[in-house]
């Protein structure tokens, strides 16, 4: 993806912590990830019982909760003290051990985990250290695997939607072309990792309308805005969805996995 320029990395590094300020809205209407995929990518790892796990980006623990009844040691992290937070009330008394810490700064063994997560926020991290560090951190063998979710909504009202995003936005609406990091042909250019294992899912779904506001009201771009424009971003979704009490969409995930080389013997 190559280096990112230093004013990217300035927005990066602010946006990457406004979640925290809506930690609890984020919990209500963010959806977690499809079942089968989780285990897609358990079984895809050959992780068990006991298998050393760590998850980048946590939030409020939708994907932690997943893991951990998989029976693996899972070590969760977010930079959010807030999300953290959150995660801990959803996970209850289970065993895993929480750190409010970046993964730039997360302190572990070289090659002691045996799988690396990452939900919907690899692309916070430093291009420094994206592919690198896990290369590092994971045994031989080990597995990396990086998922994405996200909404298509069905028009009129996703038509609209996004008319709205490119108004608001200075850059219009270019975060919903961005990259991803998830992608295997970006994974596969660092050279770090065999060939990346790819699979998407698809899931007919209906929410209610307060939680498609909620959804796009902790965006790292709206949540970027002066809070007068989020009021007004927020009326605007009102005024679409004012006759409709629900909302039609596609729930889009997709995981990437790919496999750090064992030695050749």
């Amino acid at each position: 993806m190559g280096i990112e320029s230093e004013l990217a990395g300035i927005k990066r590094r602010y946006q990457r912590t406004l979640f925290d300020g809506v930690a609890q809205l984020y919990d209500a209407s963010r959806l977690g990830y499809p079942s089968d995929i989780v285990a897609f990518a358990v079984a895809t790892a050959s992780a068990g019982a006991g298998s050393d796990v760590l998850e980048v980006g946590c939030g409020t623990g939708q994907l932690t909760e997943a893991l951990v009844g998989h029976g693996f040691r899972v070590t969760a992290i977010d930079i959010g003290v807030s999300m953290i937070a959150a995660a801990r009330r959803r996970l209850g008394g289970s065993a895993v051990s929480f750190q409010v810490a970046a993964f730039e700064d997360f302190a572990a063994s070289d090659a002691s985990l045996d799988l690396i997560v990452s939900g919907t926020a690899f692309h916070w991290i430093d291009p420094e250290v994206r592919f690198a560090k896990p290369a590092r951190l994971l045994r031989p063998g080990g597995w990396l695997a990086l998922l994405e979710t996200g909404e298509r909504y069905d028009d009129p009202f996703g038509a609209a939607l996004r008319e709205i995003w490119a108004a608001r936005d200075a850059e219009r609406g270019a975060w919903l072309r961005q990259p991803h990091f998830g992608n295997p042909e970006v994974i596969a250019r660092t050279g770090l990792f065999e060939t990346p294992v790819h699979r998407t899912h698809e899931q007919r779904i209906v929410r209610p309308a307060e939680a498609v506001i909620g959804v796009e009201n902790t965006r790292a771009t709206s949540l970027s805005w002066p809070a007068e424009a989020r009021r007004e971003f927020t009326a605007q979704l009102r005024h679409l969805l004012r006759a409709t009490t629900e909302v039609h969409l596609t729930q889009e995930t997709s995981l990437t996995m790919a496999r750090l080389p064992r030695p050749v013997s």
